[in-house]
């Protein structure tokens, strides 16, 4: 496991149809989106999950919690636990929740500024998400303002 402030993460943007990915150091404390996961019914291809985990060596998961606006737990947010808990039994690395409250629509936001065309089944906003996710949690970690809560 690296030194804390220099480890590496993979942040995820949990969804039923794709789950967004995006890869961060703590160092740098930014992050760039990855190519998003396909999921049916929530539930990723784990062999392409083992092969990102492989190919980035995370020394923690960082997974997007959507709460409801008033901050209680929804359905989604049950199974994106679900989904942290599975990451950390099957690789062993430690796995942080973040509230996502929001990430979705900045993400659009982000996309859109930058010339999307709304076609968001096409072109999916799911990566610029999880780099949204990953960032909040840096800047939690700092104590900045706008840093996601971690559960």
């Amino acid at each position: 496991m690296a030194e804390l402030g220099q480890r590496l993460l993979l942040a995820f943007d949990f969804g039923t149809r794709r789950i967004g990915v995006a890869v961060g150091n703590e160092l740098l404390k930014s992050g760039r989106e990855l190519a998003p996961l396909t999921a049916r019914d929530g539930i990723p291809d784990w062999n392409l999950v083992t092969r990102l985990v492989e190919e980035w060596q995370p020394d923690l998961f960082v997974v997007g919690l959507p709460l409801n606006m008033d901050g209680t737990e929804s359905a989604m947010s049950t199974r994106a636990r679900k989904f942290g808990n599975r990451l950390h039994g099957r690789f062993g690395k430690p796995c942080e929740m973040v509230d996502e409250r929001g990430s979705t629509r900045e993400a659009k936001q982000i996309a859109h500024a930058a010339g999307h065309r709304g076609n968001y089944r096409e072109d999916s906003v799911d990566g610029i998400a999880a780099v949204l996710i990953l960032e909040g949690w840096f800047a939690h970690q700092e104590g900045l303002p706008g840093g996601r809560n971690a559960y």
